[in-house]
This record gives C-alpha cells, structure tokens and sequence, in this order.
C-alpha cells in the first residue's frame, strides 16, 4: 500500500489502461450526436460550441447542458455545470449507474467533476488534444495538456471512460463547428 496520494507507476499506467474503451455502441454514437446539437446551440447563443449530457443506465436523457461563456467565462463548462446540477438531484448510488456523454474529452476540472459527483462512465467524441489544435492559444480556451485518463487514474474510483470514437463522419460532425471558431 503507498501512502495516500502516492501510487507507483506500474500501478499508474495499469489503471490507466483500465479506462481505456471497452467499446463505444450505437446508442453512444447517438448521443454523443445530441451533444453536437447542444454544442451548436450554446454556439448560436454566444457561447463555445461545447455540449454535454447525462444519460441513465438505460441511455435515457436525464439532463442536457451547453457551454455558458457568456454568464461566467471560461470556468462554465457544459460538463462541469451539469454534474453539479445532477449531484443536487440525484444520489450518488444512481448517478454510479450513468454517464456523462460530451462532445469534447473533459479537461481536468470537468473530470474531477465526474469524480466528485460519482459519475461512473464517460463518452466523449474528440480529444482534448486534438481541441487544442482548433483553439491554439486562445485565451477564452487554455487547454491543459492531461487527459481524462490521466485525471482518473490519479482517483480511487474505477470509472470507465470511453472515447475518442473511431467513427470519422461523427468526429468531423463534431469538429465542424470549431473550425474557425477559436481566430
């Protein structure tokens, strides 16, 4: 046993690959296409083209969420504000049993988010690394370089991440409203 906070890395790396894509169904690939509309329409009010969703154990919808740029900055990220609402409404027994599906990988606060809120499965559709090649150093966007996986691992909590998809018509959809977004 290491100390708390402190884990080797063998230890490391292996839970890492715990959280690796166990395999991304149709039902994902469906909303993870939700997102993308979510995205659009936080877009057309203002805000970054960023959409998230909760679904249940069954992949039914419990919540939608945009980005909301514009009543907080930078700190409002769809993910993170509908976790925090999803933990006022639900135990944290249920929310274990559903997923938090966004069109984006979620930074690091996003994932902690996940964490706190015990969100047990994440889908999301393009990387954080590969947002960082549409908004460059836009200062409305500093995208840190640490992956979702990397965040978890450093956890207690086995969550299964899912993600990027390999459906190249789907990642496109979701680039799409990024190109250009970010000058």
């Amino acid at each position: 046993m290491y100390p708390m906070g402190q884990r080797n890395d063998v230890e490391f790396l292996w839970k890492c690959q715990m959280c690796y894509n166990a395999g991304m169904n149709d039902k994902d690939k469906e909303l993870l296409r939700r997102t993308i509309e979510i995205a659009h329409e936080a877009m057309e009010k203002g805000n970054h083209p960023f959409g998230a969703l909760l679904a249940d154990k069954d992949g039914n919808i419990l919540d939608e969420q945009g980005n909301a740029f514009t009543e907080g900055g930078s700190a409002y990220h769809a993910e993170t504000l509908l976790l925090l609402r999803a933990a006022k409404k639900y135990s944290p027994e249920f929310l274990r049993e559903c997923t938090l599906y966004s069109n984006f990988e979620p930074c690091c606060m996003c994932t902690g988010a996940l964490y706190w809120t015990n969100v047990g499965r994440l889908v999301f559709g393009v990387t954080e690394k590969d947002l960082l090649k549409c908004t460059g150093d836009n200062e409305e966007n500093p995208t840190f370089a640490l992956s979702s996986r990397e965040v978890a691992a450093r956890g207690q909590k086995d969550i299964v991440i899912e993600g990027p998809t390999d459906d190249e018509e789907l990642a496109a959809a979701i680039l799409h409203d990024h190109i250009g977004f970010w000058k």
